[in-house]
């Protein structure tokens, strides 16, 4: 089992412009996201102090760990901030020559590509970027190897991966998931659920 925690909004987040792989800084609303998660995180992990924590190296992931870090040892769940390591495996998906666009502005000039990828959304890459198949490739194998109660703090792309390798989502249905920001993922074989409590999906292995 491990927590997997989705960067706080940006700007771009909320004008919903395509970030991907630019580095992107936290919007007001968006530092608060890591410390709801903060105080979700301390309610259900019961180990938190010798939990491994890893984050992406994108600074809107770095900067929420920190902001996460900083709550924890506020509510005492903590002592003090533990270091942390970043992995370029937990960069989120590549939105190749779209990064930088709305998703209207993509639907408008980009329309044939567009198409093409939302018909397979798991498999066909937008321009220059990567599809969540090959995102398998490049984050499941750092997935996979993470050692119980591991709390890691990247992004949406890499919540759905998740959601497809360890609670058996199907492809259409876990690109199009919703990740909330503010919100703990609680990853195990054959399941999947919000830190709150609340089911996402559960499904048996």
């Amino acid at each position: 089992m491990f927590y997997l925690i989705r960067h706080g909004e940006t700007d771009w987040n909320a004008d919903r412009r395509l970030q991907g792989q630019l580095d992107t800084s936290l919007s007001l609303r968006g530092r608060e996201h890591p410390r709801e998660a903060a105080r979700i995180l301390a309610g259900v992990h019961s180990d938190i102090a010798q939990a491994d924590f890893l984050a992406s190296p994108l600074s809107r992931a770095r900067n929420s760990m920190d902001i996460l870090m900083g709550e924890l040892v506020a509510l005492g769940a903590l002592a003090a901030p533990l270091p942390y390591a970043t992995d370029d495996r937990l960069k989120e998906l590549s939105f190749g020559r779209w990064e930088g666009f709305t998703w209207k502005e993509v639907r408008r000039d980009d329309q044939p590509d567009y198409a093409a990828r939302n018909a397979d959304i798991w498999n066909i890459a937008p321009p220059g970027g990567e599809s969540y198949a090959s995102l398998v490739e490049r984050a499941g194998p750092l997935l996979t190897s993470l050692r119980p109660g591991a709390v890691v703090v990247s992004h949406g792309g890499i919540s759905r991966v998740a959601l497809h390798i360890f609670a058996h989502l199907a492809e259409r249905e876990a690109a199009t998931a919703p990740i909330r920001q503010g919100d703990v993922l609680v990853v195990d074989e054959g399941s999947a659920r919000w830190g709150s409590g609340v089911a996402l999906l559960e499904e048996t292995a």
